[in-house]
């Protein structure tokens, strides 16, 4: 029993980790410690392969590279691995909601989904996206 709860703990980080590598302009560092050679991703802006989510990311890090991701919430259920973040490219520009779904094969992982929503300046929301 423990041993699956440490394998399932370790996922969950090495979710954070790669999306706080990737965050950072760790782009390759990222994508070579936790990324598996089956990888592919739902992102409709890329095609889905690695090399093109992989160099759609570094860019991204390369025009800002003040990102920040704050994680929020972190979940975890068998190879399933969610993570609720809070975005932000410059101080100048709206925070983000994001979740990134992982699913993981073994330590590594192989498939990706991400959606996320801009923050409005006048949310009528008093809990806000956070």
């Amino acid at each position: 029993m423990q041993e699956g709860l440490k394998k399932a703990s370790t996922r969950k980080q090495a979710a954070i980790s790669f999306l706080k590598l990737a965050a950072s302009g760790n782009v390759n560092e990222a994508y070579g410690n936790y990324v598996s050679p089956n990888f592919r991703h739902h992102n409709p802006y890329f095609r889905g392969d690695t090399e093109s989510l992989k160099a759609g990311m570094a860019e991204a890090a390369a025009k800002f590279p003040n990102t920040t991701l704050e994680v929020q919430h972190a979940l975890e259920e068998d190879d399933l691995v969610a993570v609720h973040s809070r975005v932000q490219h410059d101080s100048n520009q709206p925070e983000i909601a994001v979740v990134h779904i992982f699913r993981f094969e073994d330590d590594r992982i192989a498939e990706l989904w991400d959606v996320g929503q801009e923050a409005p300046a006048d949310s009528p929301n008093e809990h806000g996206m956070f």
